[in-house]
This record gives C-alpha cells, sequence and structure tokens, in this order.
C-alpha cells in the first residue's frame, strides 16, 4: 500500500467522492483558490469549478445553515470549518438545526450532511487550540468521527459522505503531514467501529486522534521493558464502539485512557464510566485518565509543550499503574 499523508488522504476520499456523486460539493472559507487553511482541498476548485467547490464569506453560522438547506434539498454538502474552534459561532445551526429536523420532521427530512473542522494546536493561542469533540458527542442525532491515520481518515470520510445523517468530521491540526499506508482502489470504514491498533496483555489503552501515536510510542517504550500494552482506537465517538475496549480489558485487567482534551467532563470520563460499569468484575484497579493540563492553553511554545500527554506520561502512568 502506498504511503500518503493524512492531508491526502482525506482530499482523495472528497475527489472520489466528487467523482462518484455529482450531488457532493464543498464549500467554507477559502476552500477554493487556496484550498483551505491547511490546503486539504487544493486543486479541488480547478477540477470541479466554482459551483462545486464553493468559497464562502467569513461567517460560519452562514456556512452551516447553507449546508444544511443543501442538504435537506438533495444535495450532500461538506462544509468545512476553518477550526473547530469557530464552530462555536454556528452552534445554533449544528445543535438545533442539523442535529435534530430528521428528529423533528417524524424522519421525513433528511440532513446528508458533513462538517470537517481541525481541532489542535500548535501556538495558536487560547482560543485557538481548544479540542471540542465531548461537546459534539454529547448530542443525540450527531455522528462525530475522529479518525488519528490517514487510512481511517479517508474510509471515514467516504462513509460520512454517504451518510444520510449529518456527521461532524474532525481532524487533527498535527496529523495533517502524517503519513500512512492507505489501500489503492475504492473502500470505505463503517462508522461508530473502534479498532486495535496494538496487541498487548498488561494494559488497556483507549484513545482516538493524535493520542493514538502518543500511546503507541508509549507502548513501544514500554515494550522493552517487558510491559505490553494494547491500544484500542476508538476513531469514532458517537456512535461509541465500546466493544474491543471490553475484551481488551478483560484480557489486561487495566485501563487508562488518553485524551488531548481537558478531563473535566470530558470524553474520557464518559469511557471510564463505561468500563467501570460494565467490567467491573475484571478490573484489578480503577481506571486511569490522563489528559491536558486544566488551563486555557498557553501561546508560549515551552509552556504549551507542557499542557498535554506525551510519550512519557503515558508510560509512566501505566508503570504506576502496574507497581
Amino acid at each position: 500500500m502506498p504511503l500518503i499523508t493524512y492531508r491526502d488522504a482525506i482530499r482523495d476520499a472528497l475527489r472520489e467522492e466528487m467523482i462518484r456523486d455529482d450531488r457532493v460539493l464543498i464549500l467554507g472559507e477559502e476552500v477554493g483558490v487556496w484550498g483551505g487553511t491547511y490546503a486539504v482541498t487544493r486543486n479541488l476548485h480547478e477540477e470541479f469549478g466554482g459551483k462545486r467547490v464553493i468559497d464562502t464569506p467569513i461567517a460560519e453560522a452562514a456556512i452551516i445553515g447553507a449546508a444544511i438547506g443543501a442538504a435537506m434539498g438533495g444535495l450532500r454538502p461538506v462544509a468545512e470549518l476553518m477550526t473547530i474552534n469557530f464552530s462555536l459561532e454556528a452552534m445554533d445551526q449544528i445543535v438545533n438545526n442539523a442535529a435534530k429536523i430528521h428528529y423533528m420532521f417524524g424522519g421525513q427530512i433528511k440532513v446528508p450532511l458533513v462538517i470537517r473542522t481541525p481541532a489542535g494546536w500548535g501556538q495558536l493561542g487560547a482560543t485557538h487550540s481548544q479540542s471540542f469533540e465531548a461537546w459534539f458527542a454529547h448530542l443525540p442525532g450527531l455522528i462525530v468521527a475522529m479518525p488519528g491515520t490517514p487510512r481511517d481518515a479517508k474510509g471515514l470520510l467516504k462513509t460520512a459522505i454517504r451518510s444520510e445523517n449529518p456527521v461532524m468530521f474532525i481532524e487533527h491540526a498535527r496529523l495533517y503531514g502524517l503519513k500512512g499506508e492507505v489501500p489503492e482502489g475504492e473502500y470505505t470504514l463503517p462508522l461508530g467501529v473502534s479498532d486495535i491498533k496494538r496487541g498487548g496483555r498488561d494494559v488497556t489503552i483507549v484513545t482516538y486522534s493524535r493520542m493514538l501515536h502518543v500511546a503507541l510510542g508509549a507502548a513501544e517504550e514500554l515494550a522493552k521493558e517487558g510491559i505490553e500494552c494494547e491500544v484500542v482506537d476508538l476513531r469514532t465517538l458517537r456512535p461509541l464502539d465500546m466493544g474491543p475496549a471490553y475484551e481488551s480489558v478483560k484480557k489486561t485487567h487495566r485501563a487508562l485512557v488518553v485524551e488531548e482534551d481537558w478531563t473535566t467532563c470530558g470524553m474520557g470520563a464518559e469511557i471510564a464510566a463505561r468500563i467501570g460499569r460494565d467490567r467491573f468484575d475484571h478490573l484489578d484497579a480503577p481506571v486511569e485518565r490522563l489528559g491536558q493540563v486544566e488551563v486555557p492553553v498557553p501561546y508560549a511554545k515551552n509552556l504549551e509543550a507542557l499542557m498535554f500527554p506525551d510519550e512519557r506520561m503515558v508510560a509512566d502512568r501505566v508503570r504506576k499503574m502496574l507497581s
């Protein structure tokens, strides 16, 4: 399988779906001539034209409102928000329109909409470095995907575009340059299905998005000490497939949840609660959680680096769990 970047995998998914289905269109700030802030849609405007790759004003509520209307009218829009931080400007459209129209109209009207947006950080300051996946995973009516590899990003995005439901498709800004193996030819991956990215016997690490690679790096280091961690990648946060994590905990009897977000009321709280409730009899220790420091993300590079879990922190927590 060829090695391509996370960015190119997403672009390939968009291009293939636009070729396959002429109802698919892209809209957002600078998605056309400039190819988006992170160059994900580069060259698509030249190939498909301005009627299918639409540059919009800087108005997130208008972008999502227009996309919802297009979806209700029979199209399959992919709306890009420059960062997940700007979703705050469109929360009414996402929360009260996209997530509820299917329900409020008794299933007669569907909203086959994808909202693509990067989360994450990189000296972007306190208001541009946030992760709001737990907010959207809280909502009935939305599907929330947060893939951590190029292969998963492409396969899940193609499925999201074909879905009859609104999908929040959250990409991590620091993963765009990551290379990984991506199958050639047509393939899709199911939404709502977790994946075991590394087998192990001693501790289960449950994670998603960029933290997947932090967990895998920590597992690699711990393996040199004879500690084998099983790494479960959730991939989709709503619906949340806990099956692989449950089976893993039956084997390892210990679980660590690693997330990049703040831990208070975060995804890790939900994951840990489910493991504690449904696999209580298999646990030899409390479920551990590891997330970012509970302060706004600082701009200073040295302080920012202290905010988020890294391989050393994950490895240290695993050692403590086993001590």
